[in-house]
């Protein structure tokens, strides 16, 4: 009985096949901007999760200042720096930090054979590659000796590609200001991160060098730090925290001119701002499922008015009230799944073309496929219902007249 109904229903769906296409266009817009909306949405937040662990596991920053978010938004000009022997603590007395070393950055020309190109040169220790999880593809790390303050340096491949092309780049010497200094070591490619800078946009030499060469002092701008396995970073951060405290004489009640910034929140935060604004988008998305449903309810009533006559003859050859309302339900419910499938596989298209246009991963999500074809065949009861109920109501007799 059934299977014939639902027979009885493509047949007059396929009768006016224009009208049914445009009855469950609102359905069909409904789930696959649903569908792309949370692709693209999942697409960026495992993008976000990767480009902030890019930077490295288990990592802290620890800087003068109060920070706020945003690369080099901190106002740690207008604290006191901090100098080496603040490392030599961290590492003797938190047990929570593998590693911890100093780190000093400033923007400056690097030359090489007449190329000319501006990039950002740090000045750290070996931990610092470690605690940042950024190997090599070519030469060494620094040796105790250079670390003590020779003129070595190890550069990125954006550094790389803009003076030497694609070059071997070990062995050749590059001025930056008037220090010339020879390549040890090319970086393996980390391309850009969270906020859009690229990270092989760098030239990375010893600390000492870089202080008495460079930056002309010793103090430190920012210590870079490792949590150790087995500890938790609020942990590390709180231990921080108590240290530096005491080294800076900050008494009870004083706020800390020192802040530690931990990839792991940032992580987490940032996914969070995109999960909302994806779940925002959607629940717009959606009300577009309910207009489609409205759209299919004035169209069976319309069906319901042009058919009057063959729902009486149906009635008058024994055909009950509830096979009537049967049939237009089912006749609903068949166009509204069809909205459902054709929106779940434009849906899935446009996530595809999404994820490819803002290169992000295409990571589509079961779940929310399920709900929308769910909720697409709910929309088809609810809406089908009134039309149904409209028709099943109809008098054979005056239906008959018609």
């Amino acid at each position: 009985m059934l299977w014939e109904t639902v027979k009885l229903s493509v047949q007059s769906i396929l009768r006016n096949p224009m009208r049914s296409f445009l009855t469950v266009l609102g359905v069909v817009i409904g789930v696959a901007a649903v569908i792309a909306m949370v692709t693209v949405g999942n697409g960026s937040s495992a993008q976000v999760t990767s480009d902030v662990e890019s930077l490295g596991a288990n990592l802290l920053t620890l800087q003068p200042g109060q920070s706020r978010m945003g690369p080099g938004s901190s106002d740690g000009g207008a604290a006191r720096p901090f100098a080496l022997s603040d490392v030599d603590a961290i590492l003797d007395q938190v047990n929570s930090v593998s590693v911890a070393v100093p780190t000093g950055t400033q923007s400056i020309v690097a030359v090489f054979e007449g190329e000319n190109y501006q990039t950002t040169v740090t000045g750290t220790q070996n931990g610092y590659f470690e605690a940042r999880d950024w190997g090599l593809s070519a030469g060494r790390l620094f040796s105790s000796a250079e670390e003590k303050g020779k003129s070595v340096c190890i550069i990125g491949e954006t550094v790389r590609d803009e003076l030497m092309g694609r070059a071997d780049p070990i062995g050749q010497k590059i001025r930056i200001e008037s220090l010339n200094c020879t390549v040890i070591g090319l970086l393996e490619v980390k391309g850009a991160n969270t906020f859009g800078m690229d990270q092989d946009d760098t030239v990375i030499m010893p600390f000492k060098t870089f202080a008495r060469r460079i930056a002309g002092s010793t103090d430190v701008s920012s210590i870079t730090l490792s949590v150790r396995d087995g500890y938790s970073s609020d942990r590390a951060i709180d231990d921080l925290t108590a240290l530096m405290r005491e080294i800076r004489r900050i008494d009870p009640g004083e706020d800390d001119d020192f802040s530690v910034r931990d990839t792991a929140q940032i992580a987490a935060m940032l996914s969070s701002v995109t999960s909302v604004l994806t779940g925002l988008l959607s629940a717009v998305a959606a009300v577009s499922l309910l207009v489609g449903g409205i759209g299919i309810m004035n169209i069976m009533l319309v069906s319901v008015t042009e058919r009057t006559r063959e729902i009486g003859i149906r009635m008058a050859v024994g055909a009950q009230a509830s096979q009537v309302l049967l049939q237009f339900l089912v006749e609903a419910i068949v166009l509204s799944t069809l909205g459902g499938l054709l929106g779940i596989a434009l849906g899935l298209a446009m996530g595809a073309v999404g994820s490819a246009m803002l290169n992000v991963p295409f990571i589509p999500d079961a779940g929310t496929i399920a709900l929308a074809f769910g909720f697409s065949g709910m929309v088809g009861v609810v809406f089908g219902y009134f039309p149904a109920r409209a028709a099943a109501r109809l008098d054979p007799i005056e239906a008959l007249r018609h």
